[in-house]
């Protein structure tokens, strides 16, 4: 059988060996989308978790970067994990081990205290830092774009309506916070009541409609209790009509076109799924 830890690169490994002593893996967590690994570790540093990725890989140093700048408030309340060691150059990070269960697929992601909860925890993380990003509607606009460009299944008619409402969008700044970046019950943990944060590897300052487009077409559109428990943790809805009407957009494209390259023909449903309800016909 193949060792995990035999997925890091040799200069990854070497790191690892520097900075935890002898470990071994308890666990192979990697989702295997893209190239990151993701591996629970016992060491002589305690219980951790390892994650790497390829030279081309944008998904560590995202969460480096978050683990530096923007943890701290989560991690002080115990709702994420301590940054161990890290070297963005080679793409390998090391973090405490967070107790709990995966929130997806349990009777957790029905429960309105889960959303509370999560409400609470993205209202903290955002409210660190509010800056103006003088190019976000350009990039917005340019990100669609090139997704669109790129080979998918997106009905020719449902295209040529969002290339029609690509014109109409504004370009220059918006406003933009911390943000998770993939905020939903696959990225969070019940530890026995108690929600905890994975996951940062989306992390980047954005307009704060972000963390809220994938809980919107899904857990919320199936149970609006847990979208009324969500913004009362949140304590509003920061959700501008414009914006979130352009972001969710973004999204659904973004989903039908990035499922499809690699070949997830659910996810890819759920793509266009929200492009139906974005774009209604009859």
């Amino acid at each position: 059988m193949t060792d995990p830890a035999d997925r890091l690169t040799a200069r990854q490994r070497a790191l690892v060996d520097t900075w935890l002593g002898e470990w071994c893996v308890l666990a192979d967590h990697t989702w295997g989308q893209t190239d990151t690994v993701v591996l629970e570790v016992r060491s002589a540093r305690g219980h951790v978790v390892v994650k790497a990725g390829g030279p081309a890989n944008g998904h560590i140093g995202r969460e480096i970067r978050a683990h530096q700048g923007w943890t701290a408030r989560w991690v002080e309340a115990g709702r994420a994990a301590r940054m161990v060691a890290a070297d963005e150059d080679a793409r390998v990070l090391v973090t405490s081990f967070v107790p709990g269960r995966l929130v997806e697929g349990t009777s957790a992601q029905d429960d309105p205290t889960t959303y509370l909860q999560a409400g609470r925890l993205l209202a903290a993380f955002h409210s660190q830092h509010a800056e103006v990003d003088p190019d976000w509607n350009d990039r917005l606009r340019q990100r669609v774009d090139n997704f669109l460009a790129r080979p998918h299944r997106i009905d020719g008619e449902v295209e040529a309506r969002v290339r029609r409402e690509l014109e109409d969008w504004p370009g220059g700044g918006a406003a933009v916070v911390p943000t998770h970046g993939d905020w939903q019950p696959r990225n969070w943990l019940d530890d026995d009541g108690t929600l905890r944060v994975i996951d940062l590897g989306r992390f980047d300052l954005r307009p704060p409609e972000e963390d809220f487009v994938r809980l919107a077409r899904q857990d919320f559109l199936r149970d609006q209790r847990l979208e009324v428990a969500f913004r009362e943790g949140y304590g509003r809805d920061p959700r501008e009509p414009g914006m979130w009407r352009r972001m969710n957009v973004a999204e659904a494209v973004g989903t039908a076109v990035w499922a499809f390259a690699v070949g997830d023909e659910p996810f890819e449903a759920v793509g266009h799924a929200q492009l139906a309800r974005l774009f209604p016909t009859g």
